[in-house]
């Protein structure tokens, strides 16, 4: 039996120790490329045990990027923590990306700052960031590790069968073409055929890198903004009724609960007369 060799992944500021049983490399278009990874890996952001390498074909969210992916990732075999393969294997930063090759892009694992109310988006699939990003120090460009293993043109033949091309701008919700696998006229970057009129959103490509196309799966509907607030709302409403049982007594506290419950009722009760 061969016996488990060492590597080294270099970083600014921490270090993946890699024990490599069976040698793999996940290419990003950039450089510089990242170490070899094998079937067992001990990343930094998850110190306490190894990750071992698996194939489900079960929906996941990784815990690294926080998006969704299916098939090949890295999962703690003590705990749910899992990571895409390319999440695990990204380097600490690119050079000369296609998407930013103006300037180097640097990986972050912390989580990015919110502004106010919202995430940060990515600049080529226009989802928000919440988790392992590549960032640019010297403007404002960042993007998930997904997004950084796309290239400027692509080629997917179970998909289409023309290659496709990056379109220069950043499309907006009010963009003329409808995406080819969508159906829709979201916002980011798109795809377009070099030979015929097909699109492809940049979101929906990724899902031929994340194995969800490849396992037939879907990522869960997201929730509505209304339907958040609601249930925002509502928690604050029983926070505060909380606070005044405690302030006004159980007693004065049952009868504002019982209060509300009335007026509740008869508000039903006249819709139904009416």
């Amino acid at each position: 039996m061969t016996s488990q060799t060492p590597l080294q992944m270099k970083r600014s500021s921490s270090s993946m120790q890699v024990a490599a049983k069976k040698s793999q490399l996940v290419e990003f278009p950039t450089s510089p490329q990242p170490s070899v990874v094998g079937e067992e890996i001990t990343h930094y952001t998850h110190p306490k045990h190894p990750l071992i390498e698996i194939t489900l074909h079960e929906l996941f969210q990784c815990s690294g990027c926080k998006e969704y992916g299916a098939g090949k990732r890295f999962a703690c075999q003590q705990c749910g923590f899992q990571l895409h393969h390319f999440c695990a294997s990204s380097p600490p930063l690119l050079k000369n990306h296609p998407f930013h090759g103006q300037h180097q892009l640097v990986f972050h694992a912390t989580k990015p700052a919110k502004s106010g109310m919202s995430w940060p988006r990515c600049d080529v699939c226009g989802k928000s960031t919440k988790g392992f990003t590549f960032r640019c120090r010297a403007c404002n460009f960042q993007m998930h590790p997904c997004c950084a293993m796309l290239s400027t043109e692509i080629h997917f033949p179970t998909v289409h069968p023309h290659p496709l091309r990056l379109l220069q701008t950043f499309n907006t919700q009010e963009n003329v073409s409808s995406c080819g696998e969508c159906k829709k006229k979201g916002p980011g970057r798109m795809y377009s055929c070099t030979v015929c009129e097909y699109h492809l959103h940049a979101v929906c490509a990724k899902g031929f890198i994340n194995g969800l196309q490849h396992n037939g799966v879907s990522p869960p509907e997201k929730s509505s903004v209304v339907g958040t607030a609601a249930r925002f709302a509502s928690q604050i409403v029983v926070e505060f009724i909380g606070a005044l049982i405690e302030g006004f007594g159980e007693g004065m506290g049952e009868v504002i609960v019982q209060s509300i419950t009335r007026g509740r009722c008869l508000s039903r009760r006249s819709r139904t007369l009416e």
